[in-house]
């Protein structure tokens, strides 16, 4: 080769990263701009006449459009097209691991203490109640998606199944907590296992599109069956519950009297606090004893290949319909202690954006583990209360994190998973 050619083939190849970088930057800040265009750029307000006022925000949306042309430009000049990887390294990652083996106690601890340091702050003490029905949701979620591999989109009508039994059953027959609880149970039970037989022979996208249109038909009945659920205006005045009969009211018969305590109606949030907790702890030990028994590794050959599943003898159909069961059966219960902690639940409660936080809790924490899915209901339930003041953003940046971990952590926070049976010595998978 000529001197000269070797010369300007060398310098074309040293161009060729900047200009790709260049191209790469231009093209993401014109996705950023069409993207964010009428999210950013453009702001509607209510007028003083009444009328829509439009007013524009373009300092933003170039400030926005500029952060991510330098973003995919410096991104495309360090590592080219290729993936990024974070890897640890091996000894860290060993020390990581180790130390995740203590992780459940010191959350499960944690926990424990969290009436205790923060008493007196009422607002932590009602997030707190918040994250652990959502944790509870999440396992309960965890047994359908994570073990048995069954997308449901449609997981809010259980939870508002169980919700509105709790209801109608304090109300009507004035049964108390204790036995409404099981009852919301059975029944969003019921109702899982009547969505079960229309989807036995469906699978990926299509049970998915049936289970959010299940989803959708229970909050449009409780909207449109107005006496029976009392339609848009909900039900209100909602029994609470009572610590073994003793209600958390200020007279001689309340709970403060009869322990010879000062009335506090901080009393009823810590009680509903160690409830909540109870029934998410017991959510865990049930998930993890079913999924040592046959149904539960049932669950996890279906999910990892169903025609093996059934070449192996094993009845798809009921295990379908026990995972079904039993996932709506916690979110039953989930339900019904929202109902008594709000005291009024409307169909605005039950929307397919609940079904897609839950699911995205299990997803993100790692389908199939408990541990995860616990972190994931902190993580993004924290971090949602944590961005409330930015709260024309929280969504912009809650959605640029689900994307990132989606990306560098395809199979969630915790993406090993541990088989249930072992036939030699224990393997950990990726």
């Amino acid at each position: 080769m000529r001197p000269d050619r070797a010369v300007s083939t060398n310098a074309a190849t040293k161009g060729l990263p900047l200009a790709t970088a260049l191209k790469d930057a231009a093209l993401s800040a014109l996705v950023a701009f069409g993207l964010f265009f009428f999210l950013i750029g453009l702001h509607t307000n209510q007028g003083p006449t009444g009328a829509l006022v439009v007013t524009t925000r373009f300092e933003q949306l170039a400030l926005l459009v500029g952060a991510v042309f330098v973003g995919s430009f410096a991104r495309t000049l360090l590592f080219g097209r290729s993936p990024i990887s974070f890897g640890l390294p091996s000894a860290l990652s060993a020390n990581v691991q180790h130390l995740g083996r203590f992780a459940g106690p010191a959350l499960l601890i944690f926990a424990l203490l969290v009436p205790v340091l923060f008493y007196h702050n009422r607002y932590l003490l009602d997030l707190g109640i918040l994250v652990l029905t959502y944790v509870m949701l999440g396992w309960g979620l965890n047994i359908v998606v994570g073990l048995a591999g069954l997308l449901d989109l449609g997981y809010v009508a259980f939870y508002a199944v169980g919700a509105y039994s709790y209801a109608l059953l304090a109300q009507n027959f004035e049964l108390s907590f204790w036995i409404c609880l099981p009852l919301a149970g059975i029944l969003a039970a019921f109702w899982g296992i009547l969505l079960g037989f229309p989807v036995l022979r469906l699978r990926g996208d299509y049970l998915a599109i049936v289970t959010l249109a299940f989803g959708e038909i229970i909050r449009l009945v409780l909207i449109n069956w107005q006496s029976f659920t009392g339609g848009p205006n909900g039900i209100a005045s909602i029994p609470r519950p009572s610590f073994f009969g003793l209600p958390f009211v200020d007279d001689e018969s309340g709970f403060a009297a009869f322990f010879g305590l000062e009335f506090s109606a901080t009393h009823r949030v810590v009680f509903l606090f160690y409830l909540i907790l109870a029934l998410a702890l017991l959510t865990n030990w049930v998930t993890i004893r079913l999924r040592r028994l046959p149904v539960g590794r049932a669950w996890e050959a279906m999910r990892e290949d169903e025609i093996a599943c059934r070449s192996l003898g094993i009845n798809t159909t009921n295990t379908k319909l026990t995972a079904f069961a039993m996932g709506a059966m916690f979110a039953g219960i989930g339900g019904a202690f929202f109902a008594t902690r709000q005291g009024f639940i409307s169909p605005e409660s039950f929307t397919f954006g609940e079904s897609a936080l839950v699911l995205a809790i299990v997803v993100l924490g790692g389908m199939g583990s408990q541990l995860g899915v616990a972190i994931a209901a902190f993580v993004m339930l924290g971090g949602f209360e944590l961005l409330r003041e930015f709260e024309q953003y929280r969504m912009l940046v809650f959605g640029c994190a689900m994307v990132a971990i989606m990306i560098w952590r395809p199979r969630g926070l915790i993406a090993t998973r541990e088989p249930s049976l072992y036939l030699a010595e224990p393997k950990r998978t990726a």
